[in-house]
């Protein structure tokens, strides 16, 4: 019996199975969804036969966020179409290569670039912090200091035990599940405009508060039968901006768990956002404002419905 790992608002942990949760205090298990994370190999057989033999649920949309992790993970530039479509539609998104030249040698050039990267050995992978989870019906809060907020619908990867030096073809045997994850990002604070030549700076640019919707639910990977045929889709008021595969990933899920296990310890509960696909508003010169509201769906992960408000 398929299911998923959820957090309800007012009960804690719980089984979504059929649409009804399962409230997982009235089967004697922990309330704390990272806590049956912790003993994940264990504690699966158990949630498999609840699901199983439970009474069936009750209705449950208001979900919190499953649980806070203690360690986030993006990959970057993952998707060959979203890096294009960045380039293209919002200058502060481009390097020095790709400035005063025409728009078909600028995309020439991007695609070129990301071919490139498809060959590449090694992911790119920077951290964000738990602080900016919030849950998948949570608002998301537009800072005063942010011109260019702008969403990223991306497919998560939760991980189930300790992982060190893990190699892609054991990668998998280290994930738990998989879960919807919006890392929403101030555009314009990626690139420094102010002198600066270290580098990009992930903190200005994804780590404002509520700057991650995570969830509803952890779907163990053994009821999604091929990561790499899932619909991501994104809608701001109702308008469809993203609406692409996971087809499109670059670096796949077991090469970015082997690259992250070889720098640092992965724990249980860790969640590895693996890039956003084609669609954000980069692309089409549209932004988030109050009063916005962001669906996001990913086949068979559930949905986010996060409205904006002011800060």
């Amino acid at each position: 019996m398929a299911f998923g790992l959820a957090t309800l608002r007012d009960g804690g942990a719980a089984l979504v199975v059929d649409g009804k949760a399962i409230r997982l205090a009235d089967h004697d298990e922990p309330r704390d969804a990272l806590a049956l994370l912790d003993d994940w190999d264990a504690v699966l057989p158990r949630l498999e036969r609840i699901a199983a033999t439970a009474a069936p649920g009750e209705e449950a949309t208001d979900f919190a966020a499953p649980y806070i992790p203690r360690q986030i993970f993006c990959t970057g530039a993952n998707y060959r179409k979203h890096v294009i479509g960045l380039i293209m539609g919002d200058p502060s998104m481009r390097t020095a290569e790709h400035e005063g030249i025409s728009d078909d040698e600028r995309r020439a050039r991007a695609e070129k670039t990301m071919d490139e990267r498809a060959n590449a050995a090694l992911p790119f992978c920077f951290l964000k912090l738990p602080s900016c989870v919030v849950g998948p019906n949570d608002p998301v809060v537009l800072p005063r200091n942010v011109e260019k907020p702008d969403w990223e619908l991306e497919l998560g990867v939760v991980i189930g035990k300790r992982a060190r030096h893990v190699t892609p073809e054991d990668a998998m045997d280290y994930v738990a599940g998989f879960v919807v994850v919006n890392d929403v990002t101030a555009r314009e604070h990626i690139f420094r405009r102010d002198g600066s030549a270290i580098g990009a700076d992930w903190l200005s640019g994804k780590c404002f508060p509520t700057f991650l919707p995570f969830g509803p639910m952890i779907v163990p990977k053994q009821f999604v039968a091929d990561p790499y045929a899932l619909n991501i889709k994104l809608a701001v008021n109702d308008k469809v901006y993203q609406d692409e595969s996971t087809a499109d990933m670059m670096i796949n899920i077991q090469r970015q768990v082997a690259y992250l296990s070889d720098r640092v310890v992965l724990t249980p509960g860790d969640v590895i956002c693996t890039g956003s696909p084609y669609g954000n508003g980069s692309a089409f010169g549209v932004y988030l404002k109050p009063g916005d509201v962001m669906e996001g769906t990913i086949t068979g992960l559930g949905t986010q419905r996060n409205p904006c408000v002011a800060e």
